[in-house]
């Protein structure tokens, strides 16, 4: 097969838009944001999204972004909710709009994985809670159990955000942070989520809160505009991984299909995917798979992401119709969708650089595009 043919280079309808191919910049925190104000510094934030949405049609999903004051303090972390983050991000969006390309706010609350120190030097006031008391090992601090009139009010958030998101800051849509142990995998997570309420026990509680915010979200900006990532398979590291998590995502997208069938997309992790590390073969079961929730999910426009290559992209996008989410070689390789159309080598990254707290362009907008396109 002619690397031309696959479907990974050809258009796709994604919600309201359609992109010219089936490659995505995948959500990756820089916290390249001011450290009392949280909003992105221009114009390094504004050129890191602008060059990567160089090629016309191309889909970028931004870093974690907070959408609350109390959703979680991480420093340098950008937020989605004061007037002046709202007016940056949408300086950053009219500038990935005017290459003709699009941009999904990613929407993100922390629960236990909020750092709890730098949260009471913001605002002592403000609660370090989770949907249990458990804390993370290693932490000195348990998070408070979350009451039921705090779980309606962050669902209030979550659309708030993301109405701002995108009647404010001129995004495209919003993905909603739902992977890695933050605030609505917690719920979905059964080793974390002891409650004995309408929110936790069994699957159908324990999928309730992630189920609502996407209520609430498409109410505020419709479901053509609505995502939501999940990592089904967990992360060692943070605690959330279940023993078989097949039985609560099957029924939790099935329930997001049946509810919100145009919903934007959703954005699964593969299960080689360990948090910023990539586990070895030995390491998973070869059982694990993201085939069942492809399968729930087919025919609407499913994202998987985890450092997949120019050949597995392929794969994916001509044997299941995957569009195809990059990470670490959107890094080094600005101009990455171009470089894998036209088979291109790519630049390697440097991951000593991934998260520097501050305003260089080291590792972030310094890497160099492709010289030389073939035609």
């Amino acid at each position: 097969m002619a690397l031309g043919s696959s479907k990974l280079f050809r258009p796709v309808k994604v919600g309201a838009l359609t992109l010219n191919h089936r490659m995505v910049l995948a959500p990756m925190a820089w916290f390249k944001a001011t450290e009392t104000e949280h909003v992105p510094i221009l114009p390094l934030v504004k050129e890191y999204y602008t060059q990567r949405a160089s090629d016309p049609g191309t889909l970028l999903i931004t870093e974690a972004t907070i959408i609350a004051r109390k959703a979680g303090v991480n420093k340098h972390a950008p937020r989605v909710w004061s007037e002046e983050q709202l007016q940056v991000w949408k300086e950053i969006s009219d500038s990935v709009h005017d290459k003709g390309s699009y941009i999904y706010c990613q929407l993100w609350a922390l629960g236990r994985m909020a750092d709890y120190n730098a949260l009471w030097e913001e605002n002592p006031s403000l609660s370090y809670v989770a949907p249990s008391a458990i804390p993370l090992s290693g932490k000195d601090k348990v998070p408070r159990l979350m009451t039921l009139d705090e779980i309606h009010e962050y669902i209030q958030l979550y659309a708030q955000a993301a109405a701002d998101a995108v009647n404010k800051a001129g995004f495209d849509g919003v993905e909603i942070h739902g992977a890695h142990g933050y605030l609505v995998d917690q719920f979905l997570q059964d080793v974390v989520n002891k409650r004995t309420d309408d929110y936790g026990g069994s699957i159908e509680n324990r999928a309730r809160f992630g189920l609502e915010v996407i209520d609430a979200v498409v109410k505020a900006i419709r479901a053509e505009k609505t995502a939501i990532r999940l990592s089904p398979w967990g992360i060692t590291a943070l605690e959330v991984q279940m023993k078989d998590p097949i039985p609560m995502f099957s029924y939790f997208v099935l329930q997001i299909k049946n509810e919100h069938p145009d919903l934007s997309y959703i954005h699964i992790v593969e299960p080689r995917i360990d948090g910023a590390q990539t586990r070895n073969q030995e390491e998973y079961s070869s059982d694990s798979s993201n085939d069942f929730l492809c399968k729930i999910w087919a025919p609407k426009p499913y994202i998987a992401a985890g450092a997949f290559t120019r050949v597995t992209a392929m794969e994916a996008a001509d044997e299941k119709g995957d569009i195809v989410a990059f990470g670490r070689h959107f890094i080094s390789n600005p101009d990455l969708t171009v470089r894998l159309k036209n088979n291109l080598p790519l630049t390697p990254y440097n991951r000593s650089t991934f998260y520097l707290h501050r305003n260089v362009a080291e590792g972030y907008t310094d890497y160099p595009f492709a010289s030389t396109v073939s035609n």
